[in-house]
């Protein structure tokens, strides 16, 4: 079959889906959602089949049982089969909806009719292929971080004449960005290493009606932020993997300034103790720890 995806079902424990999510991410699934299905969550990925190979599949479900077995809970149940190229984003956007996070946040499907009434900061997102729809814990802790960070804006510009500036690193689908910005942040340089999730951000930027100035996107990491950015930022987001942010942090410092602040997220809690280490070893201070399940997000403040 041409031009074919695949599709992965699992079927598990509900305390199993944030780490599910995580591994079809590391797996490469371009597209990603869930549903209760009885007392247990049924978790969807889709990815190109040339990506994977039966084998490969079989892998993934044997790192899905082992994850299983660590925390002491029932084995899922995973399946997979091949749908044609115009039905995957299709197939998985049917299980996606719009879903309040935190105090103030409603994410909503840009492919579904609007709200008549909400009190709620209504951002619409388009992921295509990019990670970041909301419904990973880790998305939705640096969510509700950017909410306390943000809340008392006015107030601080008040107090201020600076405008708030933020970098998001690895901004994929551009939900954190597009965030801060309806929270009333000034500006957000964002970048990633995947192009595709670059154009995903401009897009989503486009939905949101963000000015093309306030969010300026990129290709690249820190690197990239650095040759972009006038002068450091008052904040920095990033919401990847624990390994990539341990490598990222020295080159962090080069994008601050004594005042600023970070949200760090993609890191589960065995994993916490390694990034606050490194952090305190580049003069970053871990000011709070938010878990939800096994991941974590770090609120973190020079030293």
């Amino acid at each position: 079959m041409a031009n074919s995806w695949w599709e992965i079902q699992v079927l598990c424990d509900p305390t199993l889906e944030d780490s599910i999510f995580w591994r079809l991410g590391e797996f490469g699934s371009r597209g990603t959602a869930s549903e209760f299905h009885g007392y247990s969550s049924l978790v969807r990925g889709y990815l190109p089949q040339s990506q994977a190979k039966m084998l490969d599949l079989a892998a993934l479900a044997l790192w899905l049982r082992q994850d299983a077995l660590c925390m002491g809970l029932a084995p899922p149940a995973m399946q997979w089969n091949l749908i044609d190229e115009e039905d995957w984003a299709s197939s998985w956007k049917v299980h996606w909806q719009p879903q309040n996070i935190g105090d103030r946040f409603l994410i909503h499907p840009a492919w579904l009719p609007l709200p008549e009434h909400t009190d709620r900061v209504l951002m619409k997102l388009e992921p295509g292929v990019a990670f970041g729809t909301g419904d990973h814990a880790t998305t939705q802790l640096c969510l509700e971080a950017l909410e306390m960070r943000l809340g008392d804006l006015a107030i601080a510009e008040a107090e201020s004449t600076e405008p708030l500036v933020l970098a998001d690193i690895g901004c994929g689908s551009g939900i954190l960005s597009v965030g801060a910005l309806l929270l009333g942040a000034a500006k957000v340089y964002a970048v990633d290493t995947d192009p595709l999730a670059v154009q995903s951000t401009l897009e989503n930027r486009e939905l949101n009606a963000i000015e093309g100035d306030r969010l300026v996107a990129a290709e690249g990491s820190v690197e990239r932020i650095i040759e972009l950015i006038e002068a450091p930022v008052d904040g920095i987001l990033c919401n990847i993997l624990a390994e990539v942010i341990i490598d990222l942090i020295p080159a962090m410092s080069q994008i601050a300034k004594p005042s600023t602040w970070g949200i760090l997220s993609g890191i589960l809690l065995d994993q916490a103790k390694l990034v606050a280490d490194t952090l305190e070893e580049n003069d970053w201070i871990v000011a709070a720890l938010w878990k939800r399940g096994e991941w974590c997000c770090l609120n973190i403040r020079r030293s």
